[in-house]
C-alpha cells in the first residue's frame, strides 16, 4: 500500500474511543482502525523504515492485568524504530514524533552522568539539545529531584545532570499536510531533527 496521509478518521476514531473505550466499541469499529489507523501507518512504516529501521508496530490493547484503570484499548497507536531510537504514534491529539532513550539500565544512567559532568561531552550534548530545541522539539525524560549523590549540587550542568533519561519530541497536532502525501516528508523531516541527540546518546550510553 502506497503512503498517502493519516485520514481525520483515525483521530476521530481515537476522540471517540475515549470517549467509549469498550469492547463493543471496539467491535463496532474496528474496522475504521483496520482502515484508517493502521493501513495507513503500516505503509507510513514502511516508507521510512530505510532510513530509521526496521518498525514495531505496538499492540492496541492494554495490559489491564496490575492496572487500576482497566480499560481495554490504548488510545493510540504506536510505531517505534529501535535501530534509531525514532518513535511516532497518533491519537485523538494527532501526532507525536520523539527520538531518544527512554528504558536506560543503570549502567547507562551512570555513563550519561559521566559524560554531562565532562567538560567535553557535558558541551557537546548542550550543543546537541540546542539543535533539537531549534528545530522545535522539547527534551524530556526521567528526572531525579535532586543532583545525584557524587556530583555538585552547582555543577554548571545540574539540570542535565538529574535525568536518567534523555529524548526530546514534538506535538503536530492536527496540520493541515497530515491527511496528505507531504505528510511522510514532515514527519520524516521531524524524526531526522532528533539526530543529534540521538547521535550523542549512541556516543556516550551505547545500546546495553
Amino acid at each position: 500500500m502506497t503512503f498517502t496521509g493519516i485520514p481525520t478518521a483515525a483521530l476521530d476514531f481515537y476522540e471517540d474511543l475515549e470517549i467509549d473505550n469498550t469492547k463493543a466499541f471496539w467491535s463496532a469499529h474496528k474496522h475504521i482502525y483496520d482502515e484508517s489507523v493502521k493501513a495507513p501507518l503500516e505503509a507510513l512504516a514502511a516508507a521510512l523504515e530505510p532510513e530509521f529501521g526496521a518498525p514495531k508496530f505496538f499492540r492496541p490493547y492494554r495490559d489491564v492485568r496490575f492496572a487500576k484503570d482497566k480499560t481495554p484499548y490504548k488510545t493510540h497507536q504506536g510505531v517505534w524504530f529501535g535501530e534509531s531510537s525514532r518513535y511516532l504514534h497518533v491519537a485523538a491529539a494527532g501526532l507525536y514524533i520523539a527520538g531518544g532513550y527512554w528504558d536506560t539500565s543503570s549502567a547507562q544512567v551512570e555513563r550519561l552522568r559521566r559524560a554531562v559532568a565532562d567538560d567535553v561531552a557535558g558541551a557537546e550534548l548542550e550543543r546537541a539539545i540546542g539543535a533539537v530545541r531549534k528545530a522545535g522539539l522539547t527534551l524530556g525524560g526521567h528526572q531525579l529531584t535532586r543532583v545525584p549523590t557524587g556530583y555538585a549540587k552547582d555543577h554548571p550542568r545540574s539540570e542535565l545532570l538529574r535525568y536518567k533519561s534523555l529524548a526530546a519530541h514534538k506535538e503536530f497536532g492536527c496540520p493541515a499536510w497530515l491527511s496528505t502525501k507531504r505528510a511522510r516528508t514532515e514527519i520524516a523531516k521531524g524524526l531526522r531533527a532528533v539526530t543529534p541527540l540521538v547521535s550523542w546518546l549512541d556516543i556516550h550510553l551505547g545500546r546495553d
